[in-house]
């Protein structure tokens, strides 16, 4: 038989996600007829629907040992009765999960679907977040502090350029040495202070990094696992919304439903100053607070970006200076 456009219409009322485990799903009315989780954030429902599409598209039969007749398909990558099948549930039980019915979806149930569409832990752990969400509102609303002892830790860490990175790509402080690499951050309102506004909105940014698309991708990545974590931060909902009206470099990257944590790599930049650097990074995530992370910055001993990165410490508050948000 033809594959037939996928419409998510009759399915018929088969079990909901849980049920088919044994679980008993609550409030089958709220989530049959309710309005989606959006509140002042995103649609989590909508997020998990589009998430498991994008995923499935990227797949076919062939990538995963079934059959391919050679037919020509009506859908991009694998149906959701085959992606059903290699997951062990029915097609009615998946397609309801792809329309956000996942409140009541078991863990197994996850990791199936996962094991099917050949997730990586980080699209894994997006997919957990967007179908059983832990962070509670009052959790989204609270405001962001950077400890004493982490700023003078930045400021002892001379010559090498480090900075503080919290929620929705906020920067929250720095040390001298990455004034001079990234820019003078202390002469932008506090509210511009942030990676994806920088990238996708400041042409400075295109020019400062030799890759800007992979940055770029980076950032939208990281929003994109944020989003997952915490769908009703209305301030994130509002970077989203803001970016995507500004930006069709944004919009491109945020359709894609892409997810990743880089904590190490090489970025490559074109400085106005002292020309080209490439520059090893690590990011590390802080134990007391999972939101915030160090980015700090090196170059490879006796290279031409160490020599660089010596001159642009030379130079101290001539080259630029050092700035901290509260």
């Amino acid at each position: 038989m033809d594959d037939q456009p996928e419409t998510g219409q009759g399915q018929g009322r088969e079990q909901s996600p849980g049920q088919e485990h044994g679980h008993r799903p609550e409030q089958e009315q709220e989530q049959e007829q309710g309005p989606a989780d959006t509140a002042g954030g995103l649609d989590r429902r909508a997020e998990l629907g589009e998430f498991l599409r994008t995923r499935r598209a990227r797949l076919q039969p062939e990538d995963v040992g079934l059959p391919h007749y050679g037919r020509q398909r009506r859908v991009p990558g694998l149906r959701r009765e085959e992606l059903a099948q290699l997951a062990g549930v029915s097609a009615a039980y998946y397609t309801r999960l792809e329309q956000g019915n996942g409140r009541n979806v078991s863990a197994e149930v996850l990791d199936s679907i996962a094991r099917a569409l050949r997730l990586t832990d980080a699209e894994h752990a997006h997919l957990t977040h967007l179908a059983k969400p832990k962070h509670k509102k009052k959790q989204v609303a609270r405001t962001q502090h950077v400890r004493p002892a982490l700023r003078q830790l930045l400021d002892a860490m001379d010559g090498v350029p480090a900075y503080i990175v919290g929620r929705r790509a906020e920067l929250l402080a720095w040390n001298r040495m990455a004034a001079a690499v990234f820019g003078d951050w202390s002469e932008l309102p506090v509210s511009e202070r942030n990676w994806a506004r920088m990238i996708f909105l400041k042409p400075d940014y295109r020019d400062l990094y030799v890759d800007w698309e992979q940055k770029a991708i980076d950032v939208v990545c990281a929003l994109r696992m944020e989003a997952g974590c915490y769908p009703d931060d209305p301030r994130l909902s509002a970077l989203v919304g803001e970016l995507s009206v500004k930006s069709e470099d944004f919009r491109r990257l945020w359709a894609t439903h892409d997810v990743k944590e880089k904590s190490h790599g090489v970025k490559r930049l074109r400085h106005p100053l002292v020309g080209e650097l490439a520059l090893q990074y690590q990011s590390f995530r802080l134990a007391d607070d999972a939101d915030q992370s160090m980015v700090a910055y090196h170059a490879e001993r006796d290279s031409s970006s160490a020599d660089a990165l010596r001159l642009l410490a030379s130079w101290g508050a001539d080259a630029t200076r050092a700035g901290t948000t509260g």
